[in-house]
């Protein structure tokens, strides 16, 4: 009964989210804004961007464009129920500074920037959205990490819970450390999680992750997850 009450609920927000696409009555914040002083309770990172794609799915499909699908519309459900999200980028655009030549000073620049920004919101929570991928196509399921700060671990393990709960039942997966080559969730002091939202490599899950109505379900269960804590 809880699940089809669940189901329902997604169901709704689904239409509500695709009205409010069609009608862009939602609110975000633009990344010409960011540093302004309105209190921001969640930072959305879709990870990756312009010339930097991420991984590559197993049609071709860059990571960055997923990334970006997903944090939108957990920015858009945020929206609705009235917390202030701050985007990081709204676009397929690298956050470098024009001073970066190279696409590795593009990178380092671009990640300088995501984390100069976090921690001017240091009361806010950041949500890194990326994609998984490897080598072997069977492997599939998200994966949070948190990083090695206050409250992060608790925010990872409910995360990882509750998509395990409502959306992957066979995710055997267990929110873990992030690595320390991660740079921007090893440089911040915010509370902060990084979801590898899927493995791109899957073929189906691939498929899944690109499908409008799988991404708003997981983006409904990321947000309800989030605000539990």
């Amino acid at each position: 009964m809880i699940k089809y009450l669940i189901a329902s609920f997604i169901s709704l927000v689904v239409v509500i989210c695709g009205l409010w696409m069609h009608t862009k009555l939602f609110y975000s914040f633009a990344v010409s804004s960011q540093m302004d002083h309105t209190t921001i309770n969640w930072i959305i990172d879709a990870g990756h961007g312009g010339e930097d794609g991420g991984a590559v799915s197993i049609t071709g499909v860059a990571e960055s464009g997923i990334n970006l699908q997903i944090a939108k519309k957990i920015d858009y459900l945020f929206g609705f129920l009235g917390e202030p999200t701050l985007m990081l980028r709204n676009e397929d655009i690298s956050l470098h500074d024009d001073s970066a030549i190279t696409i590795r000073e593009k990178k380092v620049s671009d990640l300088h920037y995501r984390t100069e920004i976090t921690n001017h919101n240091q009361n806010a929570t950041l949500l890194s959205i990326h994609q998984n991928t490897f080598s072997q196509p069977k492997y599939s399921g998200t994966q949070v990490f948190y990083a090695p700060t206050e409250g992060s671990q608790p925010l990872a393990e409910q995360l990882q819970l509750d998509i395990q709960t409502y959306l992957q039942p066979e995710n055997q997966r267990y929110a873990k450390l992030i690595y320390e080559t991660v740079y921007l969730m090893n440089h911040i002091e915010n509370r902060a999680v990084l979801l590898e939202c899927g493995f791109i490599s899957n073929p189906q899950e691939e498929k899944n992750l690109q499908k409008a109505d799988y991404q708003i379900k997981f983006a409904m269960v990321v947000t309800s997850s989030c605000l539990k804590q």
